[in-house]
């Protein structure tokens, strides 16, 4: 995933409403939901509901398709891991200037001592 990319994905999950959505067909697995009833489910009108949602497919995040006259989204499961993958990507490498030290671990905060 290009940075460009991740930037759109995560501007589109940065809205409350949307981040709602995108759980809600995450959950509901690659089978998705009908968009009826994902209004119903998160009580959001339809017409907020399409606005989050193709706000989702041009992020990438979210796929439909027409079951007659309905539509039905589902998460896209490649882009989440896409981006999962690039914000992971070099998870634990440090970033350490060259000729610097590691910086030494914080140490656990000490027990308070007991009274006697």
């Amino acid at each position: 995933m290009e940075t460009r990319d991740a930037l759109g994905a995560l501007a589109a999950l940065a809205h409350a409403t949307r981040l709602a959505v995108f759980r809600a067909l995450v959950r509901a697995g690659p089978a998705g939901v009908p968009a009826g009833a994902l209004s119903q489910r998160l009580a959001v009108p339809p017409a907020t509901l399409s606005f989050h949602l193709a706000a989702l497919a041009r992020a990438g995040l979210v796929a439909s398709r027409r079951e007659g006259r309905s539509i039905r989204y589902a998460a896209d499961f490649r882009a989440m891991r896409a981006l999962v993958d690039f914000l992971t990507e070099d998870c634990c490498a440090g970033l350490r200037p060259e000729g610097r030290r590691r910086a030494a671990p914080a140490r656990a905060a000490s027990r308070p001592r007991k009274e006697p």
